[in-house]
């Protein structure tokens, strides 16, 4: 089954739903960068965050990136979304793995790291890009994103992420849900939404006994007035090219660009979200020289 994401309301406005199954889309994340199984549930769960969060986006050419570095054996992760359901992202060290935690998970708080924070940047085609910035709160990534909607935009957030990864270190499943009350709501349904949330228990446990997406969506809101607005369908998809890679390199400046030229070697740049690698000829760097 292909992976879907949905948007809808319920209780007349009051609450803002956004959930999405991705088991592919992680999947192919994953194999890209060759993952251990930690690093494999980390780079997953900021995957969905982030392509969650891009389906909030207003228009097409608005883009988000999300970056979180606790000072882990991770690195750095990076993911980076747009409006219409597409994601790529990379994990700095994909290697990265822990035995589980004492629950008997995946340990990713582990490999995350907490000395350290969680980006977000908007790109909305201003001049400068909107970014907000907050601690790390538990390195679990699902709640690092309900810290910074609650204290870096002040709307209570509820979020789910969840990433299960096979013997074959394959995705069995992947999911996520974002839930937000709106400026106004019932200081009731917070209460209501947090218990019927555990009651549900594990997204991944949920998908992975044949339930689909819709099937969450109404288990937590049947009886709310629920209304699906929009369906999509995710993917991990990179869209880099060489004439991107060709501008990145106009702007490191003249001078640095002119120190390759006169090494006299191709120059090999490989794009972090794919590993396409892209070669620059001694000739091919010259006439970017003369673009400058």
């Amino acid at each position: 089954m292909g992976d879907k994401l949905i948007k809808a309301i319920a209780k007349d406005g009051q609450v803002r739903i956004i959930a999405a199954s991705t088991k592919n889309l992680v999947n192919d994340g994953v194999k890209l960068h060759n993952c251990a199984p930690t690093a494999a549930a980390a780079l997953g769960r900021m995957l969905i965050a982030g392509t969650l969060m891009g389906a909030m986006l207003k228009s097409d050419k608005d883009v988000i990136t999300l970056k979180i570095d606790g000072g882990g054996t991770a690195k750095e992760i990076v993911v980076t979304s747009y409006a219409d359901a597409h994601v790529k992202g990379y994990i700095g060290n994909p290697s990265a793995d822990l035995p589980a935690n004492d629950l008997g998970k995946l340990d990713v708080s582990g490999i995350v790291g907490k000395n350290g924070g969680l980006v977000v940047i908007r790109d909305l085609g201003l001049k400068e890009p909107y970014v907000g910035q907050v601690p790390i709160y538990t390195g679990e990534i699902g709640d690092d994103i309900a810290y910074y909607f609650t204290v870096s935009e002040q709307t209570p957030t509820a979020v789910g992420l969840g990433v299960l990864v096979d013997k074959d270190l394959s995705i069995k499943e992947a999911g996520g849900i974002i839930i937000q009350l709106m400026p106004g709501a019932n200081d009731m349904l917070a209460d209501l939404i947090t218990y019927r949330l555990q009651d549900l228990g594990h997204i991944t446990k949920f998908l992975s006994e044949g339930k689909t997406i819709y099937d969450m969506v109404n288990f937590l809101f049947d009886d709310m007035d629920l209304k699906i607005l929009e369906e999509m369908e995710p993917a991990y998809k990179c869209d880099c090219s060489k004439e991107k890679v060709e501008r990145a390199l106009i702007s490191i400046g003249k001078k640095d660009l002119q120190e390759i030229y006169e090494e006299g070697k191709t120059e090999e740049i490989k794009c972090q979200f794919c590993n396409t690698s892209y070669k620059f000829t001694h000739d091919e760097i010259g006439k970017l020289l003369e673009q400058i």
